[in-house]
């Protein structure tokens, strides 16, 4: 997604307010921002705390700040500074955290993402984005870039099936349509289960969804009625059991008095594991992949 992160933010370069803040990270892949920018294109070095402090100051005199980082290292280690500079005084900064999940995997647990989108939405005035595809980012950094709140933007790497259609933007999308249980992913892992979704004969094919925007807002109302339809619910997140999409949806549905009648919750499992390897291995490790989705959903229909 680094490649349409930054088309999109040259295409909004002209604006003489804009600012970006990157934590000595881009290289490779940001270089036209950086040239469409000059000298608003900072590189505020390894000084993650300073950077959004700095950030919060610029944003308090009405310029367009932008801050980019490694996940881990743009909400935990200023995590601080992100809640008294930034959300406490409704700032509007945008963070953009590369590699969320398990995207570093092979780097270990400093580098895992897992409990980003939790942590911060804990904090007044915050919103999330999690783009599901790389053809997100651009109308992901508009409606970012135009909200009066601070944002966190979860960046990974879109994941359709070859050949696949992505469908334009929206908070949700249905990826896949049939007569089984709802099962709704948050970002790009619902693009990893498609295909074997697909194959699927319609009586038992899920209805997968695909959410991109937290907090929750108003569930669409088609969403709502396979809810309380089809004989189950599971979720699926890149993200701690604890804070994370599962517990809020499920307290959304019981604030709207909707019936779950089985519910399964797929989640990053741990930060530690024995062996370390891509995201695709930890994720098997956490029963994300799609073969793992594939025997819950079977639990379903033999239940």
């Amino acid at each position: 997604m680094r490649k349409q992160l930054c088309d999109a933010l040259v295409a909004r370069a002209a604006k003489p307010g804009m600012v970006f803040l990157t934590g000595d990270l881009g290289f490779m892949a940001l270089e036209p921002l950086r040239e469409a920018l000059g000298k608003r294109f900072i590189n505020a070095g390894v000084a993650e705390q300073n950077m959004v402090s700095v950030a919060a100051g610029l944003a308090r005199q009405d310029f367009e700040v932008w801050v980019y980082s490694i996940a881990p290292f743009c909400y935990a280690r200023p995590f601080e500074q992100i809640r008294n500079d930034i959300a406490f005084h409704n700032l509007p900064v945008k963070l953009i955290g590369n590699g969320g999940g398990y995207g570093y995997g092979v780097q270990g647990p400093t580098h895992h993402a897992i409990e980003d989108y939790g942590v911060l939405l804990t904090l007044p005035n915050m919103s999330v984005y999690v783009p599901a595809f790389d053809e997100d980012m651009e109308a992901i950094i508009a409606r970012a870039g135009t909200s009066p709140r601070p944002a966190y933007i979860r960046m990974g790497r879109g994941e359709p099936p070859g050949g696949y259609t992505v469908p334009a933007y929206a908070p949700w999308r249905q990826l896949t349509c049939g007569n089984g249980p709802v099962v709704i992913a948050v970002g790009p892992l619902a693009g990893t289960y498609i295909e074997a979704f697909e194959r699927l004969p319609v009586e038992s094919r899920p209805n997968l969804w695909a959410v991109s925007e937290f907090p929750l807002g108003q569930l669409p109302g088609e969403l709502l009625v396979q809810i309380e339809k089809q004989p189950g619910l599971c979720v699926a997140e890149e993200h701690v059991r604890r804070g994370g999409f599962g517990s809020e949806l499920l307290l959304y549905l019981a604030e709207k008095n909707i019936t779950v009648r089985r519910f399964r919750h797929l989640y990053a499992r741990a930060h530690h594991y024995d062996r370390y390897g891509s995201q695709q291995f930890l994720r098997r490790q956490s029963a994300l992949d799609a073969d793992s989705m594939l025997a819950v959903l079977k639990g379903f229909q033999h239940a």
